[in-house]
């Protein structure tokens, strides 16, 4: 995880937020080729919730919602995490992660030993950051940062019936920020107070909610596999019983062997999604604390009944982390332009998600060659997203577009001018060929849409 934090931060994904300052524990910025791998992980999940199918809609939903939202959800008295603190170190603790924590430790007076942990009694403590309305505290005033996205789609429920024709089975889906005061975040980005989710609630007739739940738990695995996450990184593990949330009659969490940034080290299993099976929980709870009626009529069969759930909740930064963790290369090849052989770091990310598809380079920055690479460069980009580079040795450029995922990279050289034609670099196999300019962008631009499977698995670009 080291290595990724450091090239995250080396090539303009991820920096820490208010660094200049001295930093905020566990908040991030994203940089440009963050926001841009983001924005095409989240692409890729409209895309398979919205543009794929015709069932789902979507929802962008309020940040600061009625308190009573949260009273009826239960986040008012139940969303709470078991803290404990350390005499010895002062830090905070979850009390249920005590095993894969450790605690500042201070040496002792006596060499290679250490003063043990003494810790507080576990108390409940609640992760939602409270604010106030208006510009006047007062009574009334109060509210809350959501901590999750789902609950802006269950009071939406009979909104979005009326409006989208839709009846059960009918998904509403929507992507946002969550806050959550978390007791111990860490691992970069994969646990932060300021989180993003894309969401969606599954409405379907209660009889139907098994069926459905289980086709969720095998779409959303195949989601991620078919963006290029490996397998053998990548399980689904059912929720025990007494691990159940109250309302939920089954979950299961896809999880991904995530790398650690702690002092424990190694790797460790960690929930990328979960999907739940709800009930009918949140519609009823929210039916009687506001009064409306949240039930569905079914003229065909003349029932009425308040849907069930199913609910795939995945983390936006967490997808982004795994798919930056599964992506992650490094190389021994024959230096490009030489014979001596060099250790390349490559991102092998799937086509759909490099946050640069294509990277025009001009040999040498004279005899014209920057103005047709630009000429080039301003076709494609119309197509894909392209880059101009035209800074340092053509070995060093190919190397910072491997860090940063760009799957292509063509090089304007001396035949360039002569014949109109272009070397097109793969980053995976290294592979060089020669193409001409004319067809260019709308070949590349099918490349990178055609089906990827990654080098990892022995497969080709």
């Amino acid at each position: 995880m080291e290595k990724i934090v450091a090239l995250s931060k080396r090539r303009g994904f991820i920096f820490p937020s208010s660094e200049i300052y001295g930093g905020v524990g566990s908040t991030y910025d994203f940089g440009h080729y963050g926001v841009l791998l983001k924005g095409n992980v989240r692409g890729e999940w409209w895309r398979a919730m919205l543009s794929e199918r015709d069932d789902i809609v979507a929802l962008d939903s309020a940040i600061l919602q009625h308190p009573r939202v949260w009273e009826a959800s239960g986040h008012l008295t139940g969303f709470t995490d078991p803290m404990v603190d350390c005499r010895t170190c002062g830090r905070r603790f979850r009390a249920d992660q005590l095993g894969e924590l450790q605690c500042g430790r201070k040496p002792s007076k006596h060499p290679g030993e250490y003063e043990e942990c003494s810790l507080t009694d576990a108390r409940d403590f609640n992760l939602m950051f409270e604010t106030t309305i208006g510009p006047v505290k007062e009574s009334g005033a109060t509210a809350y940062l959501r901590p999750e996205t789902a609950q802006g789609i269950f009071i939406n429920f009979k909104n979005v019936l009326q409006f989208s024709r839709k009846k059960p089975p009918f998904g509403i889906a929507q992507v946002g920020k969550s806050f959550r005061n978390e007791i111990t975040p860490g691992n970069f980005i994969f646990r932060t107070r300021e989180f993003e989710q894309m969401e969606m609630e599954f409405f379907v007739p209660p009889h139907d909610a098994e069926r459905w739940f289980e086709y969720w738990l095998a779409e959303r695995m195949r989601w991620y596999v078919e963006l290029g996450i490996r397998p053998d990184h990548l399980r689904l593990r059912a929720h025990d019983p007494e691990e159940l949330s109250h309302y939920s009659s089954a979950t299961s969490d896809v999880e991904y062997l995530f790398p650690s940034t702690d002092s424990v080290g190694g790797a460790r299993w960690s929930e990328l999604e979960g999907i739940a099976n709800r009930g009918d929980f949140d519609l009823t709870q929210h039916a009687r604390h506001s009064g409306e009626k949240l039930d569905y009529f079914d003229q065909g069969s003349g029932e009425r009944y308040v849907p069930h759930v199913i609910e795939p909740a995945a983390g936006a930064d967490r997808a982004t982390l795994a798919f930056l963790v599964d992506a992650y290369d490094e190389e021994v090849v024959a230096r490009e332009g030489a014979g001596e052989g060099e250790r390349r770091t490559v991102l092998r990310l799937h086509p759909r998600l490099a946050p640069v598809k294509v990277a025009v380079l001009p040999l040498v920055n004279r005899d014209a060659q920057p103005e047709l690479a630009r000429e080039v460069w301003r076709a494609l980009r119309a197509l894909v997203q392209a880059e101009y580079d035209d800074g340092g040795a053509i070995g060093r450029r190919y190397r910072r577009q491997d860090e940063i995922g760009t799957p292509y990279c063509v090089t304007i050289d001396h035949q360039s001018l002569d014949d109109r034609t272009v070397t097109v670099r793969d980053r995976d196999t290294l592979v060089q060929e020669r193409l001409p300019i004319e067809g260019l962008p709308s070949e590349l631009a099918a490349r990178v849409a055609r089906e990827w499977r990654s080098p990892k698995l022995g497969g080709e670009s």
